[in-house]
């Protein structure tokens, strides 16, 4: 963050504008309560030192001094308060807003930097919190404060309010210097701490791996060497955050020091009176304490101003691949029929061809299409063309309607994803019970869109005794209303593919696209699953599977062979010929 007060924090996060508000009407009203409070105790004491009135006197007075601090004090503790709430609102409001960019960036933008976006929408963006508690209230006492009571204190004694006038800047001329360094250190402790979220985050997804080859201690060593590093950052941060604190310390005793001296000098030779002496002795410090304070803060919230950066760095990326948009397309598509990919090919990064090359093919309802190929043959960034979450670097995917053939990219996507249900291979459960999630009162995991009516016991009988989910269902202790997720009962990979496909029949849309849907279940389970997707087939729906498994590319009805190429201007010869059907002994066509 380059400024202390990021004018794009309070633009991106309408919750930091009305904390700022709160906060300067409790800072004014704080500060008055200083002024006012100094003042008083001044003309209460200095009566009573000279002997111009006694104890009783002044009384009163001291009780007005006692009202003042404890207004304070509550003032205080409601701007903290109000800074917590602040603080979660803005932390949330960020948090969405970098996730919503992530996703418009698309996938090749989160191949690369999806484990530093993870670390920061977790832990690196909750360091925000310290920064609007600690450090923004005291930014703002600063501002309003200081010259507030410097003034004060000019109306009562101009040599004292130049003495510390002479000191202030020396203040924030220190804290930039140091705040130079720390911002270096807490840019490199949230690096280090995103190197090791992306380690850890690497070492989970591939854990099954490394246990198959007996190498799950394998990455223990770098896992430790990136937690050292992370531990040296975070106390090289710490050091110079204690050297900073105390040469504050030291500047601010300094001008207190010289500003009592001057006043206790001149109270000597009669040339102040005590009750002036006092006011701006007591006034002095109040002068230097926010300054200070925002020394000692800055440190507390250096974390959070680096993953402030880093949610701007993220917010303010442009949108530069046409299907990283929320919806450039507006054209709203009727019931779509069949699912086409013209001439599509898609530039694997910087590797220098491209994945899938040439793709082209329909699928068509009333069959199993089939997609096959290699690995590393774009299989998987076809589905993801053709769902609208990538764009193609070449050609184009059109969608058959009743109406004709609509491009996609001129279509609204919340009226195609309606229209589909994706089932991952690795289905992600949302917590609740097992009839939220299949009549889709949970967040879509296997499609997008409201699911039918599907409540009746009849209809999800069936599409569980399809799938072989209610080979699971009879084990569970309450059925349907068997609560799943965080706090429920677990279920293994192969059970969580076969609620999605259950699920996924009981979804209205009739595009069912599913990546290797058989890949983590038994033979006898598989065969069940491969008859649902019959039925689905022979229903009407057009059903489009990754395949890499025998059975399940022996059960579809075309073939859609997906090959990686030189992109021409590469100097390569993309392949872009139409769909050609051959025929097949054990099913209807090949599509190349």
């Amino acid at each position: 963050m380059s400024k202390p007060l990021d004018p794009r924090l309070l633009r991106r996060a309408h919750a930091a504008r009305t904390y700022m508000l709160a906060t300067a009407v409790l800072t004014v009203a704080m500060t008055a309560c200083v002024v006012a409070g100094a003042i008083l105790l001044a003309r209460a004491v200095a009566p009573v030192v000279t002997g111009a009135a006694t104890l009783g006197q002044v009384l009163p007075q001291i009780a007005w001094v006692g009202a003042l601090f404890v207004v304070r004090a509550g003032l205080s503790a409601v701007s903290e308060s109000i800074a917590h709430r602040s603080a979660v609102r803005v932390i949330t409001e960020l948090r969405e807003q970098v996730l919503v960019r992530a996703a418009e960036l698309g996938p090749r933008w989160l191949a690369t930097n999806g484990a530093d976006t993870a670390t920061l929408a977790t832990r690196g963006i909750e360091a925000l919190e310290p920064y609007f508690v600690r450090y923004l209230p005291q930014l703002l006492l600063t501002a309003v404060l200081t010259p507030a009571v410097l003034a004060v204190i000019a109306g009562l004694d101009v040599v004292s309010a130049i003495t510390i006038g002479i000191t202030i800047p020396l203040i924030p001329l220190f804290m930039w210097l140091v705040g130079v360094a720390t911002q270096k250190y807490a840019a490199d402790r949230l690096a280090a701490l995103s190197r090791l979220g992306s380690q850890l985050l690497d070492l989970i997804a591939g854990l099954p791996t490394l246990q198959a080859f007996g190498r799950a201690l394998g990455p223990v060593r770098r896992v430790r060497e990136l937690a050292d590093a992370t531990r040296r950052t975070t106390m090289a941060t710490l050091r110079v955050a204690f050297l900073s604190g105390a040469v504050l310390e030291l500047l601010a005793s300094l001008s207190v020091a010289m500003v009592a001296v001057g006043v206790g000098l001149r109270l000597v030779y009669g040339e102040l009176d005590l009750t002036t002496g006092l006011a701006v002795l007591i006034l002095a410090p109040e002068v230097l304490l926010p300054l200070r304070q925002v020394g000692v803060h800055f440190h507390a919230a250096a974390d959070g101003v680096a993953a402030a950066d880093q949610v701007h760095t993220i917010l303010d990326t442009p949108l530069t691949d046409p299907a990283q948009r929320a919806a450039a397309g507006t054209r709203p598509v009727g019931a779509v029929t069949a699912l086409e990919w013209d001439g599509v090919g898609v530039r694997a990064g910087d590797r220098g061809y491209a994945a899938p090359a040439g793709l082209s093919g329909v699928v068509r309802p009333g069959a199993i299409t089939a997609l096959v190929g290699p690995s590393g043959a774009g299989k998987s960034t076809a589905v993801m063309v053709a769902l609208g979450v990538q764009s193609p670097d070449e050609g184009r995917v059109l969608l058959h309607t009743a109406d004709g053939v609509v491009p996609l990219a001129d279509v609204a996507l919340a009226s195609w994803w309606a229209q589909v249900t994706w089932v991952p291979q690795r289905p992600v459960i949302e917590p609740g019970t097992l009839r939220e999630y299949v009549t889709g009162a949970s967040l879509a995991t296997t499609g997008v869109g409201e699911s039918a009516d599907v409540a009746a016991t009849p209809a999800l009988s069936a599409a569980a005794t399809a799938t072989g989910f209610d080979d699971v269902l009879a084990g569970l202790p309450h059925g349907w209303d068997t609560p799943i997720g965080r706090g429920g009962v677990g279920l293994s990979l192969g059970q969580r593919q076969r609620l999605a496909l259950t699920r996924a029949l009981l979804h209205p849309g009739r595009i069912l696209v599913l990546d290797e849907p058989t890949a983590h279940l038994d033979a006898a389970s598989e065969a069940r699953v491969l008859t649902a997707l019959r039925a689905a087939a022979d229903a009407g729906k057009a059903v489009l599977v990754i395949a890499h498994r025998p059975e399940l590319i022996a059960a579809a009805d075309q073939l859609l062979e997906v090959r990686a190429g030189v992109p021409p201007e590469a100097g390569g010869a993309a392949d872009h010929h139409g769909a050609e059907f051959i025929d097949r002994p054990d099913r209807a066509a090949v599509t190349r």
